[in-house]
């Protein structure tokens, strides 16, 4: 004995029982429950949203005469009466659906509507459903277009399109359209379960949330992957069988590459896509995991109260969110979106996934606040692995200046970060802002450094760029790469005009000066001004950029905070008290 599939055996035989399209039904109820009824409705959507479904409980609508017999209109079919029961059955003589795919010429629909000129055999109206009708030639749309715009009273029309682009306006101007929208995830993963019960099948809630997303909007295809998943799993839906069915990516798998590329552990994340490409996982599948991920922690970052408590991960985002700084989140989410796209034109897509998980690296900020340019040391699994971790834009300084020399008696452990590194004494890859400040037990002073801060022309033009730009900010108009363009772009010219003004940006990276970054930029900063602001961008090297100055605002506060420690009683009293004792490198950070 077969049974019915779940698409089929749960289809709405009624306006109540439908889900998601609630603007719809209460449309049609309301014109049912008034009387007021078009004679043309034309209803779109994607597949497996409810068109056909609509079209039937409508035409039931239109034909219900009630148990008793003598029913009229109704947005309240019976379903039990002779009408009622033949249209669920596909029987009812005077409900005609059409598939437009396979009878799409002028002698299908011309024979369709020779048969309109009859009354209905044994319904109150005849209703002709037209499927996919975008798929029918323009002979046919011509053919029907009279009878479209005046039909017989007893006659009404119902189409139905996945893609109405392709209908033509003639036929759009004639017809009552209804949009039938995909299903939120939550709307279909609650019917799944309310089926699961009437099934009396036992279902974890992570196996249909992972049905849910894979439906993408189509109860239909929800449908037929829990058909599916319930034969994969020999009659119960557990969440790593329907993951292992659909080739999901496990969170774990996700959550590793976010402590990976906070840690700017490289050898994390190339270790993460040997594991995906051993267990046979899809890369595209994986930025799509990833997307979703940092989309549910910028939401946490951004708007924590709209967070979803019910959700099981809720914990799992919550910490990851920490790991990150929001424009970290937001950069991350673009790349993860058009990496997908990218992976068809890689050699292989898991070489594709490595490349795109190494570009978090080299994208990563360098002004981000406490999470990258105050970011503490790497963890020692990171440093054992040999991870590389990606070098910091250059500060640019003013005119070089000579090395110099390192005072006589001074061992080489006490030497501040400015001179080892200008002297060659620091290792190539360590910028000046991270060397640490060691203190060893010779009372020779070092010499005070100099402040990168001073190396930075005053320049009016470019303190007002600079406070424009925090205020953008701090109003979160420009994010990810347009807050990145304006961080890193030098102001050489402004001007007033025509009750707007121009500004004359220099950018350094190339990467950063596309039209897209310009315009979204220039919104901003028209918003901020309340005029309309037009932005220019050249080549060049930058300086005195709002991300210099930021960069040496925090060396001054760490400069600050080692002066500090270093002239602390308590810690110059330690030092001469326990031979060979030091500052700990990296120990030392501002408040």
């Amino acid at each position: 004995m077969s049974s019915m599939v779940l698409a089929r055996k749960y289809r709405p035989h009624s306006f109540e029982a439908m889900v998601g399209q609630g603007h719809v039904v209460q449309a049609l109820s309301n014109a049912l429950t008034q009387q007021r009824l078009h004679h043309a409705y034309l209803f779109t959507g994607t597949r497996g949203v409810g068109k056909t479904t609509v079209s039937r409980i409508l035409a039931k609508s239109l034909n219900c005469v009630g148990l008793d017999g003598t029913g009229g209109i109704t947005a309240h079919p019976c379903g039990q009466c002779q009408p009622c029961r033949d249209i669920d059955s596909g029987r009812f003589v005077d409900y005609v659906e059409l598939d437009a795919a396979s009878n799409r010429g002028v002698e299908e629909i011309s024979q369709l509507l020779d048969q309109s000129v009859y009354k209905p055999v044994v319904g109150r109206f005849k209703v002709y459903m037209i499927d996919e009708v975008h798929m029918l030639t323009n002979h046919a749309f011509n053919a029907m277009l009279k009878t479209l715009e005046e039909p017989p009273d007893y006659l009404k029309f119902v189409l139905a399109t996945t893609d109405p682009q392709k209908v033509p306006v003639t036929v759009l101007s004639r017809c009552l359209q209804f949009n039938l929208r995909p299903m939120a995830m939550q709307t279909v993963q609650d019917h799944l379960q309310q089926v699961m019960a009437s099934e009396a099948i036992s279902a974890e809630p992570g196996a249909l949330s992972l049905l849910a997303r894979a439906a993408r909007g189509s109860m239909r295809d929800a449908l037929s992957l829990t058909d599916q998943a319930i034969a994969f799993g020999g009659g119960s839906l557990l969440e790593a069988n329907v993951r292992q069915m659909l080739g999901a990516v496990d969170r774990q798998h996700i959550q590793k590459i976010i402590e990976s590329v906070s840690a700017a552990d490289g050898a994390g994340l190339v270790a993460t896509v040997d594991a995906l490409r051993e267990l046979g996982l899809s890369a595209s599948g994986t930025l799509e995991e990833l997307a979703t991920a940092l989309q549910r922690m910028a939401v946490i970052q951004a708007v924590p109260q709209a967070a979803d408590a019910s959700d099981p991960d809720a914990a799992l985002w919550q910490s990851l969110a920490g790991m990150l700084a929001p424009d970290e989140t937001q950069l991350f989410y673009s790349l993860a979106l058009q990496g997908r796209a990218e992976l068809a034109l890689a050699p292989d897509e898991y070489s594709g996934l490595l490349m795109l998980l190494l570009r978090l690296l080299a994208f990563k900020p360098a002004q981000a606040g406490q999470h990258t340019g105050d970011r503490a040391a790497p963890s020692p699994k990171a440093e054992s692995s040999g991870a590389a971790r990606p070098a910091p834009e250059p500060v640019q300084r003013g005119p070089a200046k000579p090395a110099p020399e390192v005072p006589q008696g001074v061992p080489p452990w006490e030497v501040l970060p400015d001179q080892a590194y200008e002297a060659g004494n620091a290792e190539p890859d360590s910028p000046p802002v991270e060397a640490p400040a060691l203190v060893g037990e010779s009372p020779a002073p070092a010499p005070a450094p100099q402040p990168v801060a001073a190396a930075l022309p005053d320049d009016p033009l470019s303190d007002r760029w600079a406070q424009l730009v925090a205020q953008m900010a701090a109003r979160n108009s420009i994010t990810a790469l347009v807050r990145e363009l304006a961080m890193q772009a030098q102001c050489v010219a402004s001007m007033e005009e025509g009750g707007g003004s121009r500004w004359r940006l220099r950018v350094e990276r190339e990467s950063l000066r596309g039209d897209m970054h310009r315009e979204r930029l220039a919104q901003a900063l028209s918003q901020l001004l309340e005029h309309t602001a037009v932005i220019e961008l050249e080549g060049g090297a930058a300086v005195n950029t709002p991300a210099q100055r930021d960069q040496a605002a925090r060396e001054r506060r760490q400069r600050a905070a080692e002066d500090l420690i270093q002239r602390d009683p308590l810690v110059v009293s330690a030092l001469a008290q326990y031979p060979g004792a030091r500052i700990v490198a990296g120990s030392i950070r501002p408040v």
